[in-house]
């Protein structure tokens, strides 16, 4: 029976040029949350963070870039991809957290939403394209797409632009030695309302969840760990212990929610696309997922990562990764038509969420 289903016509990312790279932070003195300096050589510092995060190197946006600048340049070359005119979008979905931040400032411009930023660089006229901005923490992207997929099959939509775009490098504390995690990019994605069958392309099912007791605090803002610091600049502060126990607790859970509602074995997804935060904590989800269905001998190259090289972007880690494997720029990876993926990520919130998808 042909249905409407809810298809990726088109990716497209934008990398900034920027390369900070790990021996950048040699020089660098960190603190502890309560403000004491940290004994530790910084050099054995960045090894231990290399060893459990996989991160070599990160990117930062340009001076003159924005969020809105990045998500813009992501969309264009989506759009590119997939052929649509843009005049035929029916909305423009921005997952972001900390809106359009200027370098050399500390106050985020939100207002208008970045989304509606976008939609002004794309040049767009049709006031029937509805742009606008959804805050979720790393997850975001996947919850714009979520909601696409929601507005497509109620029949309100059939055409959505979905970007994740962040410059989180203008918003880190540089004496907290977590800010090496965190990166700049933009990825974005052209959705589609196309007619098929449950065997045809498009998305099979979604899950999400949000703890928001203890775990509301696991990332949030706070004051620079520099004993010297203004008490009232904030910065992204997160505490990495209970985060990676967290997230290894309830992902693989999440994930498997999703599949369980899509009526797919695990054993049938071709690729996860998880969100690049923590290399160990990716390749945890993995094992915690295929043990819940009692695997204990995993497939290889079912993973593709770019954290080694672009470090944690927030909303933009998925949809810049799924765009390089579509175009064949990651290396061992590839995706058919007809091969199932799942997208998964957790983030602030603390949120958690997976999208099971036929290519």
């Amino acid at each position: 029976m042909q249905s409407i289903r809810t298809v990726i016509t088109g990716s497209g990312s934008y990398i900034p040029t920027q390369i900070k790279i790990n021996k950048d932070f040699t020089t660098q003195v960190f603190y502890t949350e309560n403000e004491a300096p940290i004994a530790t050589p910084s050099a054995e510092i960045i090894e231990k963070f290399k060893d459990i995060t996989g991160i070599e190197e990160r990117r930062y946006a340009s001076d003159e870039l924005t969020a809105a600048d990045m998500g813009a340049i992501a969309a264009k070359n989506a759009i590119i991809n997939s052929g649509i005119d843009p005049e035929t979008l029916d909305q423009i979905i921005v997952a972001q957290n900390f809106g359009n931040v200027r370098k050399h400032t500390i106050q985020s411009d939100a207002v208008p939403s970045v989304g509606s930023h976008i939609k002004h660089k794309l040049g767009i006229i049709n006031p029937n394209c509805v742009a606008y901005d959804v805050l979720f923490g790393c997850p975001g992207w996947i919850l714009a797409l979520t909601q696409a997929d929601a507005f497509i099959k109620a029949g309100l939509a059939k055409k959505i632009l979905v970007i994740g775009t962040e410059t989180l490098s203008r918003v880190i504390d540089q004496y907290d030695r977590d800010s090496m995690i965190f990166s700049d990019g933009a990825g974005a994605t052209v959705i589609e309302a196309i007619m098929g069958d449950e065997n045809s392309s498009g998305i099979i099912a979604s899950s999400m969840q949000s703890h928001c007791t203890d775990e509301l605090k696991y990332i949030s803002m706070g004051k620079s760990y520099s004993p010297n610091s203004d008490p009232s600049i904030r910065f992204i502060k997160m505490k990495g212990r209970k985060v990676y126990e967290y997230a290894l607790k309830n992902v693989p859970l999440a994930m498997k929610a999703c599949l369980d509602h899509s009526g797919i074995h695990v054993s049938a997804v071709k690729k996860f696309f998880l969100h690049q935060a923590n290399e160990k904590m990716d390749e945890g989800f993995i094992k915690a997922l295929f043990k819940l269905y009692g695997i204990k001998d995993i497939p290889g190259h079912i993973m593709p990562m770019s954290i080694h090289k672009l470090g944690n972007s927030s909303v933009a880690t998925i949809p810049t990764l799924y765009d390089l494997v579509m175009r064949g720029m990651i290396a061992g990876h590839e995706v058919l038509p007809g091969d199932i993926v799942m997208f998964a990520s957790v983030g602030a919130g603390m949120n958690i969420n997976a999208i099971c998808y036929r290519v």
